[in-house]
């Protein structure tokens, strides 16, 4: 009998390893290729891949390439497969995954052309033949080594358990999730081609990757959810080498993440015990201070209460910390006891930075305290990262020109330079393919738009002109949704105007659940630049606070600053939502969330208030939440 089993994963039906970075992950998966690579080629034989056009698999494709530039791994052995494509689709156009593959790897290393086998996006007069032909292949081949993708090709819910390559029709759901590729859900294409769900369960050896917190609940299912054709990759679950890889931030929900003290002996650490009271209450649907010893013992929790009880102990330690969270001085209250205060009260008032990723994620998130801290008297700067110029409709460009032609007449300015401009960007707009970055100069335009909106808001909220700051991130700034690597301009963009202002508060988007990817390269140039600013003197005395985007909230139990929001702040917030015209109505790249953005952020944050409400709190409006960031 194994008195010492580790039951942490007892929940877990397949494989899962948790990884801080990317770059980590990738090296694990990385070294298992060229091991079966290697160990192919003593063989005589070649290594078969199986590849997905997933932005979760790019750290891997580049570590990839660097492999084969120091001469660790030989692509002349590498056979590989894409598992799908989209149909009909040009191969050369950005969103098409041949291209994907061809500015990842084929184009960066040497790989016979015979060993590259991408699935056909051009019209066919005979799908099926085709696709049966791209099977035969594969067993051609001696089968799939390894495949490593994000998802389960793109078999969507209801698709067989012995289903093989084939055309399938895309859910509606899955043409707004590829909306952003394409610049508008009616550019999707209907269907693709895709490895069928018995072709991705015979490769040997499959990796299954997942970033971020907007994965967690993919994970959550695929690890510990039943097997069902309406969650295809719960496929996985029949596969005997499967190997499951995720982030933190991925793997939130798992059991052994989310709710340890269910699955074994638990460190009870302070977050933990507020954490798991929190879930407690929500379970039993009862405020703090109203759990009993047996609320603990019946719920697998009397750990907890022989070690820290009795409840009413626990009970009031807790009430008492989520209580202090709660301060409408997001930057301090002067003349009072900061000692349990979130915030210091001195200096006051306070030089403050609020970054904001894009355009409008200041006010989409945290609204409400800037108007606050605006209210107080903090010298208060905006910084907007990154221009958010390919999140404009073309017809608002055509409005905006149409604006300046009558302007021109009116005030008696070159009104031939404003109608040839305006000629020349319609007939640019017409031209212009469905998916197809825009020209530099409609680019600039739609930079401009979103410039003036976000200094509406600003000004709105009471923010001088001078302290509006349009950072311009260079890696942005592709005219697709690709971007280009974070690079050292951009951090030094960054560090230029922390070390022009020197803050006594930052707040940054630590938002991870963006689901283009931009947040996260905007908090990491912010966390760059931080670390390389940390021993000047004026950062000692320097917090950064982070608040979270336009998709999700912070967990309560993470929670360290609750500023809440009366309802007429709430229509504040509301009302500097809306100076972003052009985000109004209709986002160019709603995500799967079709509401408008305002709507989002008033449901999270009024849920927020009657989340601290029913744990026993004040009854708010609304609550923002935000979470200091700890430097090492």
């Amino acid at each position: 009998m194994n008195l010492s089993a580790d039951f942490s994963r007892r929940y877990e039906k397949v494989p899962v390893s948790i990884f801080r970075e990317q770059s980590d992950a990738s090296k694990v998966i990385l070294d298992e290729i060229i091991e079966t690579n290697n160990k192919k080629m003593s063989e005589g034989k070649r290594c078969v891949l199986a590849l997905s056009a997933s932005s979760a698999c790019i750290q891997l494709y580049d570590d990839m390439v660097a492999a084969y530039e120091n001469g660790t791994l030989n692509f002349n052995n590498i056979e590989i497969f894409l598992i799908d494509e989209y149909y009909p689709l040009d191969r050369n156009e950005l969103q098409s995954h041949y291209r994907f593959f061809k500015e990842y790897i084929f184009d960066l290393v040497e790989i016979p052309q015979e060993n590259i086998h991408y699935i056909e996006s051009n019209e066919m007069e005979n799908i099926d033949e085709y696709c049966a032909n791209y099977e035969k292949s594969i067993v051609d081949a001696g089968g799939i080594d390894i495949l490593v993708t994000s998802s389960m090709g793109m078999n969507e819910p209801g698709s067989p358990y012995n289903s093989r390559t084939r055309q399938i029709t895309l859910n509606y759901s899955s043409r707004v999730s590829a909306a952003s590729d394409f610049f508008g859900t009616e550019y999707v294409p209907y269907h693709a081609i895709t490895m069928g769900i018995a072709t991705i369960l015979e490769a040997k050896r499959i990796f299954y990757l997942a970033w971020g917190e907007g994965k967690a609940p993919a994970i959550k299912k695929l690890v510990e959810g039943s097997v069902t054709d309406q969650v295809p990759y719960s496929y996985l679950q029949n596969h005997n080498n499967v190997q499951v890889i995720v982030d933190d931030a991925a793997s939130v929900n798992l059991t052994r993440v989310e709710t340890p003290w269910l699955t074994g002996k638990c460190e009870w650490t302070d977050y933990m015990i507020r954490k798991s009271v929190f879930w407690l209450c929500k379970k039993l649907q009862k405020p703090i201070l109203k759990l009993t010893d047996r609320d603990y013992n019946d719920n697998g929790m009397s750990d907890l209460i022989t070690h820290h009880g009795p409840a009413s102990q626990i009970n009031i330690k807790v009430f008492n910390d989520l209580q202090h969270t709660i301060s409408g001085w997001p930057g301090g209250k002067p003349n009072a006891d900061d000692s349990t205060r979130p915030e210091r009260a001195y200096p006051f008032p306070k030089r403050v930075v609020v970054f904001s990723p894009h355009p409008d994620d200041d006010v989409i998130s945290m609204g409400g305290t800037v108007a606050r801290l605006s209210e107080h008297g903090h010298e208060l700067h905006i910084a907007y990262q990154v221009s958010g110029n390919i999140a404009v409709f073309d017809h608002d460009v055509v409005r905006y020109l149409d604006f300046i032609r009558e302007s021109s007449r009116i005030y008696d300015f070159d009104a031939t330079k404003a109608e040839s401009i305006y000629r020349r960007v319609v007939e640019e707009l017409k031209k212009k393919r469905p998916g197809e970055p825009d020209p530099i100069d409609v680019r600039e335009i739609k930079g401009t738009i979103r410039r003036g909106e976000a200094r509406s808001a600003c000004r709105y909220l009471g923010i001088p002109e001078e302290r509006v700051h349009f950072l311009e991130m260079p890696f942005y700034e592709t005219g697709g949704v690709k971007k280009k690597p974070l690079g050292r301009e951009d951090i030094e963009i960054i560090k230029n105007l922390l070390k022009k202002v020197k803050p006594h508060q930052i707040f940054a988007a630590g938002d991870l659940s963006d689901p283009h990817g931009t947040h996260r390269v905007c908090f990491q140039a912010i966390i760059m630049a931080c670390e390389e600013l940390k021993n000047e003197e004026w950062f000692k005395d320097c917090r950064l606070w982070m608040y979270r985007g336009a998709w999700q909230e912070w967990d309560v139990a993470d929670a360290e600053m609750a500023v809440p929001l009366s309802p007429e702040e709430v229509e504040i917030k509301r009302e500097a939502i809306f100076r972003h015209q052009s985000q109004k109505d209709r986002p160019l790249f709603p995500g799967s969330d079709k509401r408008e953005f305002w709507q989002r952020a008033e449901e999270r944050n009024h849920n927020t208030a009657v989340l601290y409400d029913k744990l026993g709190m004040a009854e708010y409006q609304a609550i923002e939440l935000f979470v200091k960031y700890k430097f090492d």
